[in-house]
């Protein structure tokens, strides 16, 4: 055999075990049954009347969307009414979330029926990591400052919450969306997750670039960790709201409906 055939053998067995490595690393996938079902949990600062945008533009596309009122008492409390709402489902069904709400998704996600799991500018911490902690290597968001604790229990002051929580939305009604805030029990803020539901189901992340409530540069390493789907929007936190079409159709995407 001559150098220049030996050359041309050597360089094929490299490229051929490189490319078996490739394969070998990625993971095994399975084709993802399309979703009719759609829940929606809310975070902090407000209550389930948030999706009311979104629910509208799933419903006019045929999906059955259900908002959980979320306890905001204790990640267990608030974890047990999502899968009550869950297995009320018939089928696939998809499990959005808003905020601290990603804290539940990322434990209830679990669940045999969710097909999917999006993620609006939320929290997605791994199992059992202290989210407080991971937050702390990112520059504190400005709603933080605005947070008012009385006897346990903690809310949104309202010029935080026009400013910091709701910053594009019309004066108006950011102001009725803070008349409605319920308040939360200062102990949540110290729960965990035990499971990571987003290393088991495929993800997606909409990331609030003009967010004052968790730092973007956060939602960018959250939704990069994940592997998530995920777009960015100009938006305040509550993109649900300010950009309902956006955030209906990453839905869309992830029931596997667009």
């Amino acid at each position: 055999m001559n150098r220049r055939a030996l050359a041309g053998l050597l360089a094929a067995g490299v490229a051929l075990t490189a490319t078996s490595r490739a394969v070998r690393a990625q993971p095994a996938t399975k084709a993802r049954p399309k979703a009719n079902n759609i829940v929606l949990v809310h975070g902090l600062f407000a209550d389930g009347s948030c999706w009311s945008e979104v629910i509208s533009r799933l419903l006019q596309k045929g999906l059955r969307a259900t908002a959980v009122q979320n306890p905001l008492t204790s990640l267990q409390d608030a974890v047990e009414a999502t899968n009550r709402v869950l297995a009320l489902q018939e089928g696939p069904t998809v499990l959005v979330a808003h905020s601290f709400a990603g804290m539940i998704a990322t434990e209830a996600g679990i669940a045999p029926n969710v097909s999917a799991l999006v993620y609006v500018a939320a929290r997605a911490p791994d199992a059992g990591e202290d989210y407080t902690a991971l937050a702390a290597r990112f520059p504190a968001p400005p709603a933080t400052a605005g947070i008012f604790f009385s006897q346990g229990w903690g809310w949104l002051g309202e010029e935080a919450f026009l400013r910091d929580f709701a910053g594009d939305l019309p004066a108006d009604q950011a102001r009725i969306l803070f008349s409605v805030q319920a308040p939360f029990k200062r102990t949540l803020l110290a729960d965990k997750t035990s499971h990571a539901a987003w290393r088991e189901k495929p993800s997606w992340y909409a990331v609030s670039t003009e967010d004052r409530t968790i730092n973007p540069d956060l939602e960018r390493f959250m939704a990069k960790r994940m592997n998530a789907t995920t777009i960015e929007l100009k938006s305040s936190h509550l993109s649900l709201i300010s950009h309902p079409d956006a955030i209906a159709n990453l839905i869309l995407a992830a029931a596997g409906q667009s």
